[in-house]
């Protein structure tokens, strides 16, 4: 299949599931004149088999052992019921979370599992990480590439303690990703500016635990920031609610760096691109993507396979396969086949 995709931003073509010239004949052409073709977004935290328990737990928190140990009692039934889904069903419901939202890749924060490499509908980043201090033993003796952790998760003295305790251990490297860092003092956020790692930023999961997020001082400019969305354990929704939130503290272009080249640099992959001959990881929306809710997602291609698509685009294209999916608010075509 040929597709012509005419945005506002630009025109590209796509043809056996790569960016092409968008001249000669194709077999469909969708145009969003008021919004944008863009790379596909990366999502630099999530858990994926988590997302559809749905937020637990009764906040403010001091910090996430806290959180931890309290919904474990308070939501057991829930817990119980979220484990019975079987694991697939778990993962594709935090894949399509993403998807429709226009995210073609992202890190899961957890061990790797088969069903990644068996017709999974999005990429799935893969690189070392660990829970956090208090919940991880041993930890590596030393770093070897990009290394991702919970850190400072939380408002009290001993989340901020965390960031002294890493740093004595020789972790604060420029491989680090710190993720949430939402309680470091003063000194833990000269600490970990000095150190040159990044930070994982997962807003709406932050205030909702702890009623605030990672300190002004930590994200401003100087700090590599890459944006997640958390699960839904805790988070407010998809990345488009991560960015709106994201965009109160934050100029837009380091957003676009947060889940575009500068998250796929820290995170060790190719960034998504709009470049002749590159695979079509894309999403198509009919605002601006930054000004983007749920329901102006076009098209989501991801690996050069179309997984998404708004319904009346769907009824035109006819693409094969696929069924139609309503969640999160929205109604949407979905291929969940492998491709």
């Amino acid at each position: 299949m040929r597709l012509l995709i005419e945005a506002a931003n630009t025109t590209i073509g796509v043809e056996d599931g790569n960016i092409v010239e968008p001249s000669g004949s194709f077999d469909h052409v969708i145009r969003a004149p008021r919004g944008e073709v863009r790379p596909g977004l990366i999502n630099a935290h999530d858990h994926l088999h988590r997302n559809h328990y749905g937020r637990l737990g009764a906040p403010p928190y001091a910090n996430a052992y806290e959180w931890a140990r309290h919904i474990q009692d308070r939501n057991r039934s829930e817990i119980a019921r979220g484990r019975g889904l079987p694991r697939r069903e778990a993962l594709l419901f935090g894949a399509w979370k993403n998807l429709i939202a226009g995210v073609t890749h992202v890190f899961h924060h957890d061990a790797w599992e088969p069903d990644f490499e068996s017709g999974f509908p999005l990429h799935v980043i893969r690189l070392p990480s660990a829970d956090s201090l208090g919940m991880t033993r041993p930890l590596p003796s030393a770093l070897q590439g990009p290394f991702a952790m919970h850190v400072a998760e939380g408002v009290d003295a001993g989340a901020a303690e965390e960031i002294r305790e890493l740093d004595g251990k020789g972790f604060l490297t420029s491989e680090f990703l710190a993720v949430h860092a939402v309680g470091p003092d003063k000194d833990g956020v000269e600490t970990l500016r000095r150190s040159g790692c990044a930070v994982i930023w997962c807003p709406s999961s932050n205030h909702f635990l702890f009623g605030r997020t990672a300190p002004r001082t930590l994200l401003a400019s100087g700090t590599d920031v890459l944006l997640g969305t958390d699960s839904l354990l805790t988070a407010d929704g998809t990345m488009l609610e991560e960015i709106r939130i994201a965009r109160r503290d934050m100029p837009d272009s380091r957003i676009l760096d947060a889940v575009g080249p500068l998250a796929a640099r820290r995170l060790g992959v190719t960034a998504p691109s709009l470049d002749m001959g590159a695979r079509a990881d894309i999403v198509v929306s009919g605002r601006p993507i930054l000004e983007s809710r749920l329901e102006d997602i076009l098209l989501v291609m991801a690996d050069g396979v179309v997984r998404v698509l708004e319904p009346e685009l769907a009824a035109r294209i006819d693409p094969a396969g696929g069924h139609c999916f309503e969640g999160f608010g929205v109604r949407r075509w979905i291929n969940d086949g492998a491709g």
